[in-house]
C-alpha cells in the first residue's frame, strides 16, 4: 500500500472561459469539482495506474464532506482522512480556452487544533505499519508546526517506510534535515532551499543537507534527478497545451509507483515525466490522459550515468 498524506487538503473547482479578462464578466462554460491537495491528486493518479493507496490528512466542514464524498464515489482511493472543526478549503482554478492558461486561487486551510494534530499522528503512525512508501504532500495548515514535516519524515524512517516529500519554504528546509528518502523540488523551490539557481549545484547541495535524492521539476524541460546510485535528465518530446495544474503530482505519483516496482531510475523518471506531460490536457488536477501517456512513454529522452560500483 501507498500512503500519500495531504495535511491541507482542498476542494478544486476548475472554471472553463472562453477568454479571462481583467475587469470584466464572464461566462463560465464548465464547472468541475474534485478532490484536491497535492496528496490526494497523487493518490488519484496512483489508484489510476492500478496501485493500492491510502490517503490520510485533514478534512473538515460542509466542503470537507465533498471532498470525502467525490474521493470515495471516484473509487481506488481509500479514505482515512481526519475529520477536524474546521472548513476545509477551495482552490479556484480558472482556464482560459483561447490561450490555455489557467489562474489558479488558493484559499487558506482551516486552523488544526492541538489536539486534532495528535489525532493525526496517531493515524498516520498506525498507517505507516502497513505502508511500502509515504508521500507527504504540500502546504501546511494553521496551526499544524512549521517543523511536522520533519517529525513525519522521522516517523517513517523509523518505520522503515521509503518518504518522498513534496513541499516548500521553512517546512522543506526543515524536512530536508530528517534525511528523507526523495524530495521534489522546482526550480524555484529548489532555489529557494539552496540559495542557487543553477539546478546541477542546487540539486547537490539539497542532497548535501540530508535528502538522500533530489528530483528537481523543470517544468517543460523535464525533470533533473541526482540520486546515490547516479544523475539523470528526463526530457518530454512535446510541450501539450492544457492545464499544468497538477502536473508535478502526476509526477510525484510516477517516482512512487517506480520505487514500489522497483524500476531503474531512468525507466521511474521516464514514467514521472511522461505522466505529468499527459496530466497537462487532461480537465483537472489528478487525473492524466492515458492514451497520451502509453504515446508519450517511450519518447521520453533519458540522459545520464550510474556511479560506478
Amino acid at each position: 500500500m501507498i500512503l500519500t498524506v495531504t495535511l491541507n487538503t482542498a476542494l478544486d473547482i476548475t472554471y472553463r472561459v472562453p477568454a479571462l479578462r481583467p475587469h470584466a464578466s464572464h461566462r463560465v462554460s464548465e464547472v468541475l469539482e474534485r478532490p484536491g491537495g497535492k496528496g490526494l491528486n497523487v493518490a488519484r493518479v496512483l489508484a489510476a495506474l492500478g496501485h493500492e493507496v491510502t490517503a490520510t490528512g485533514f478534512t473538515g466542514g460542509t466542503t470537507g464532506r465533498v471532498v470525502r464524498e467525490l474521493l470515495t464515489a471516484d473509487g481506488g482511493v481509500i479514505d482515512a482522512l481526519v475529520p477536524l472543526a474546521g472548513t476545509t478549503r477551495r482552490t479556484i482554478a480558472v482556464v482560459d480556452d483561447l490561450t490555455g492558461d489557467t489562474t489558479q486561487l488558493n484559499e487558506p486551510g482551516p486552523l488544526v487544533t492541538p489536539a486534532e494534530w495528535s489525532a493525526f499522528q496517531q493515524t498516520y503512525d498506525r498507517l505507516l505499519a502497513s505502508a511500502d512508501a509515504v508521500a507527504l504532500c504540500g502546504s501546511l495548515p494553521p496551526g499544524v508546526p512549521v517543523g511536522a514535516y520533519a517529525g513525519l519524515v522521522r516517523a517513517a524512517r523509523a518505520a522503515g517506510v521509503p518518504v518522498l516529500l513534496d513541499t516548500s519554504g521553512e517546512p522543506l528546509r526543515r524536512a530536508v534535515a530528517a534525511r528523507p528518502d526523495l524530495i521534489k523540488p522546482n526550480a524555484d523551490e529548489l532555489a529557494e532551499l539552496t540559495g542557487s539557481h543553477e539546478p546541477l549545484r542546487a540539486t547537490r547541495d539539497a542532497r548535501r543537507r540530508g535528502a538522500r535524492t533530489v528530483v528537481a521539476s523543470l517544468g517543460a524541460e523535464g525533470l533533473l534527478a541526482h540520486t546515490p546510485e547516479g544523475r539523470w535528465r528526463a526530457i518530454p518530446p512535446a510541450r501539450l497545451r492544457g492545464n499544468p495544474t497538477g502536473a508535478g503530482d502526476a509526477a510525484v505519483a510516477g517516482l512512487l509507483s517506480g520505487l514500489v516496482e522497483g524500476l531503474p531510475w531512468p525507466d521511474r523518471l521516464a514514467r514521472a515525466v511522461a505522466l505529468s506531460a499527459a496530466s497537462v490536457p487532461a480537465p483537472v488536477a489528478g487525473e492524466f490522459d492515458r492514451g497520451t501517456y502509453e504515446e508519450l512513454l517511450g519518447r521520453v529522452a533519458v540522459t545520464g550515468e550510474a556511479d560506478a560500483a
